[in-house]
């Protein structure tokens, strides 16, 4: 994409990936959190595990806080899969390692002067020089453990801090969804079909797709700073998922695949399970509790398969939808 054909976008961004790396730093690392009024738009709708929020003003408030609790906060941007075209809107799904120190007391509590280094994902939609709409997930247990806590009891002061099980703030689920402008289901790419194939044979509880579809040598990075090698321990990360809940329902959100210069063949998708917590796997003694996972998936293909996967659900909001209605 040359620099001339971002129609309607600054002409400083040489292409896409270039305006989402660009503005992620401007906002952050440069500190412009006040450029969100100018590339956000007014009642953008974000979606986390957490919950939802409506608006710029909302995002610059969370930002500002979370640098003053870790005010050295970094992100960097690792990769950005993107589809969609200047007339009908990009979507961006955008890889981050993020990492900073806890200096201040917040969410994450008291300051405990430790160092984290995570992954998000952020899908955001993008036409005219803004993002309209935004899903988004942090390896929230990640934090939380290289802060030194349990996801677990971490969950469970957090229900207490924001008022008990009636009062805290919900998770995202699709009652509490916003509808944004942005309606798109990605590309027909023949990588997304792949990545969409594997994880709905996964979800189907097909776990030989592992060995036959992964590089024996693959790499596999999953949330509560998990990182392991090779077939077997990809399958129990995933095993212990689905062991969870069972019998939820599967269901892609959004597929992206894509072919760029001096890159593997990649793929970014988000997908859904939404069910009871009806079986015993990483979230313990089943409860019966109703559970909605938003999960994404990046993937990098190579000759022998699947060579790097990235996967991303939030623990925490799932402890936390268990706790709301076991007590």
């Amino acid at each position: 994409m040359k620099l001339n054909h971002m129609k309607g976008f600054d002409p400083k961004f040489a292409d896409f990936p270039d305006y989402i790396l660009k503005i992620t730093q401007e906002i952050w690392e440069d500190r412009g959190i006040a450029t969100l009024n100018h590339y956000y738009t007014e009642n953008i709708p974000m979606r986390f595990p957490e919950g939802v929020s409506v608006g710029n003003q909302r995002t610059m408030n969370g930002t500002l806080a979370t640098l003053a609790e870790f005010p050295d906060r970094e992100l960097i941007g690792e990769d950005v899969i993107w589809s969609g075209n200047e007339d009908d809107g990009f979507l961006s799904s955008h890889r981050l390692l993020t990492m900073g120190t806890h200096k201040g007391d917040g969410y994450f509590g008291r300051a405990t002067g430790k160092r984290f280094v995570i992954r998000a994902i952020a899908d955001c939609a993008a036409i005219n020089n803004q993002i309209n709409d935004e899903w988004l997930i942090r390896d929230t247990a990640g934090i939380v453990l290289q802060l030194g806590m349990k996801p677990k009891r971490f969950t469970r002061n957090l229900i207490e801090r924001e008022g008990g099980p009636e009062n805290c703030v919900k998770p995202f689920c699709p009652e509490i969804d916003v509808k944004g402008p942005y309606q798109g289901s990605g590309n027909d790419n023949e990588w997304g079909q792949r990545m969409s194939d594997i994880l709905t044979r996964i979800m189907d509880k097909d776990f030989a797709v592992i060995r036959a579809e992964y590089d024996r040598a693959v790499q596999t990075e999953h949330p509560a700073s998990k990182t392991v090698h090779s077939w077997a321990d990809t399958e129990h990360l995933w095993m212990g998922l689905r062991a969870s809940f069972p019998n939820a329902i599967f269901k892609i959100e959004h597929q992206i695949g894509r072919e760029d210069p001096m890159l593997s063949p990649r793929a970014a998708v988000r997908w859904s399970l939404r069910g009871k917590h009806d079986g015993w796997g990483m979230f313990g003694q089943p409860t019966d509790a109703n559970i909605y996972v938003m999960g994404f998936t990046h993937a990098e293909f190579g000759p022998l398969g699947l060579r790097r996967e990235w996967t991303l659900f939030d623990h925490v909001s799932i402890w936390k939808q268990i706790m709301m209605q076991t007590g």
